[in-house]
């Protein structure tokens, strides 16, 4: 199989553009759902709801847009009393500060050197993980799913994760994740690209997704958030 590496050195502005791309498709829709919608519990992210959720991104986002990076920052115990501050902002408040950190921290990543590229990937997860809950189309894909995979590829790559070959229904030439020194035989995913993402994100694949293959690894392996 000729395989695709993505490879090529980083692109600084990446980041960024998968998150205006996010904010651009996501924004509209969380201002035209109902108050109810935020309180419903997410599959992906057990114990938060919709608005959690949101809230968690948009916290993390304007951190990165202040630089501010205390001790402990992005810990789960840090990400609860980013929620908890929250907690009595409105749902167009939480979505307001989205927007703005969607908008702004793109160009803060982009100096940071790479460090904090995963996070941009994070996010657009996170929004995938809205999606999913509210059922509405394209979760963990979209405009921004060719954007993700390269980070995703890449953020593999550095890791040192297990070695994947993907032959994607929905992307022309197949990809390559992970490791890529060649000391590993890698494993090979069949399927979309979504359901690779779920993989990889550790997130449920739904039964509609279950016609994937993945050869040479369980699929609890590919989680690189877990």
């Amino acid at each position: 199989m000729t395989s695709t590496d993505v490879r090529e050195v980083r692109d600084p502005e990446l980041p960024g553009r998968l998150l205006t791309t996010e904010r651009d498709a996501l924004i509209p829709l969380l201002r035209a759902r109902a108050d109810a919608d935020f309180a419903l519990p997410t599959a992906a992210c057990p114990g938060w709801t919709v608005r959690d959720v949101l809230a968690h991104c948009s916290a993390a986002l304007t951190r990165v847009v202040e630089r501010r990076f205390e001790e402990g920052v992005f810990s789960p115990e840090c990400n609860q009393r980013d929620i908890a501050e929250r907690a009595e902002w409105t749902n167009a408040r939480v979505v307001d500060e989205l927007e703005r950190g969607m908008t702004e921290a793109g160009p803060v990543i982009a100096k940071a050197g790479g460090v904090l590229d995963v996070l941009a990937l994070g996010e657009w997860v996170h929004a995938g993980d809205v999606r999913d809950t509210l059922g509405t189309p394209g979760a963990y894909a979209g405009d921004g799913l060719p954007y993700a995979l390269t980070l995703l590829a890449r953020v593999t790559r550095e890791k040192g994760h297990l070695p994947l070959h993907a032959d994607l229904d929905d992307v022309d030439e197949p990809l390559r994740f992970g490791d890529v020194s060649g000391d590993r035989h890698p494993a090979r995913y069949i399927g979309d690209a979504a359901t690779l993402v779920r993989l990889y994100a550790g997130r449920p694949v739904p039964a509609a997704g279950s016609g994937y293959e993945l050869a040479g690894a369980e699929k609890g392996e590919l989680d690189i958030f877990g």
